[in-house]
Parts: C-alpha cells; structure tokens; sequence
C-alpha cells in the first residue's frame, strides 16, 4: 500500500534535521565554492549516493536542485529535500533521466542555480560514475565540484546496493569540496562524457577521509 507523501513527509522532515541538529561539522574546500557562488558561476555537485544523509549542510546560501529518482523511495526524498528549501528534477537512469536533467539544466541557466547529483545513483554499482552530472555541467555549462562527505562514527547498511551510511547522532561529520573544474565534455559525444566520467570518478576517489589517516 502506497503512503501519501503528504503524511510521510512532514515527520521525515522533522526527524532529520533534529538528527542532523546533533551532528558537528567540519569543512575543507569550501572557500572555491563559496567565490564560485558570489561570482555566480554555475556548479553541479557531484557526490555518492551512499554518503548522501548529511547533504544538507553543505546548502546554506545555496540555491540547489537535485536529480531524484522516479521511484515511490524518490518521491519521498523530494518532498523532504522541498520542505528543506532545495528544488528537484524528477528521473532516474532507467526511468526519465535525460528528461530530469534537460529540466534541470534549464533550471540552472534560467535561474543561476546550482545542480546535485549522486554520480552512482540510483541502482550503481557503487562508487562508479555515470554520465549524468558530466551531461548536466556540458548543457549548463558549469564547474564540477567533486564532494565526499565523511561520517566519523556510522551505521553501514551492509546488504543496500550502495551501502548506506548513516551517521550516528552527536557524531562528527567532514566534508570535503574538490577543485571545481570544467570537464572537458560535450552532452552529445558519448566518448567524451565517458572519459569525463572516468576523471570524475578518480577525482572522488583521491578526496581523502580526516577519520582514516
């Protein structure tokens, strides 16, 4: 039986910024972002999908939309990411994706507006990116921010697709902004958003966890 947004929503709301309310926050890279903003340079922030329950801080003065699955779990995550002050584009890679993403790159050309997306969403394989962030920043166009967001103490969903994290409350959480850089991509040459993916991917991959050195 499907549960109406409208009742799941608002307690979801209220559950995770009281959650997210606990947790201490730390910042590297931030500085690039935040003059990229002030000069309104369009951004499309790239991060995984398993490290996603924090995002919101990295909001504040930001104006933001997100790619979120078609999924009934998606319509879910729009309503709250909508009450928390971002917009989203409805798709998926398996279901109205380049759709979303057209919606989303109007958004951002017509709005100076920021894009998110989860590189490896919605089904993976984990931690291997797909073209859409790279497609979105070529019809922008836009910097891409490779983003990790690090959880000190955490609950892994070992048997998610993604393996989940959740971090635990009064926790510590670091997030970590890469060099925003401008991919060398077309969002009609397939190669070369595949190659832009790789170098997306090894990006991330080099964006270093404080809680494991």
């Amino acid at each position: 039986m499907k549960i109406s947004p409208s009742l799941v929503c608002p307690p979801l709301y209220t559950l995770y910024k009281l959650w997210c309310s606990t947790l201490r926050y730390s910042e590297t890279g931030r500085e690039a972002v935040d003059a990229l903003w002030n000069q309104r340079t369009p951004m499309v922030f790239a991060l995984w999908h398993d490290e996603l329950f924090p995002l919101m801080h990295i909001k504040r003065q930001l104006d933001i939309v997100t790619v979120v699955s078609q999924s009934r779990d998606g319509e879910y995550l729009a309503g709250v990411l909508r009450r928390l002050g971002l917009r989203t584009a409805r798709g998926s890679s398996s279901r109205g994706g380049v759709k979303a993403l057209l919606q989303a790159s109007r958004m951002m050309r017509n709005e100076g507006i920021c894009g998110c997306v989860t590189v490896d969403g919605p089904r993976g394989p984990r931690h291997v990116v797909k073209e859409g962030a790279l497609f979105l920043a070529a019809r922008t166009p836009a910097q891409v921010v490779p983003v990790r967001i690090f959880m000190q103490r955490r609950k892994v969903f070992e048997k998610a697709w993604d393996q989940f994290q959740l971090p635990v409350p009064f926790s510590s959480v670091h997030i970590v902004f890469g060099e925003p850089y401008a991919p060398q991509a077309t969002a009609t040459d397939q190669n070369m958003l595949a190659s832009a993916a790789a170098q997306l991917q090894t990006k991330l991959n080099s964006l270093k966890n404080p809680y494991h050195v």
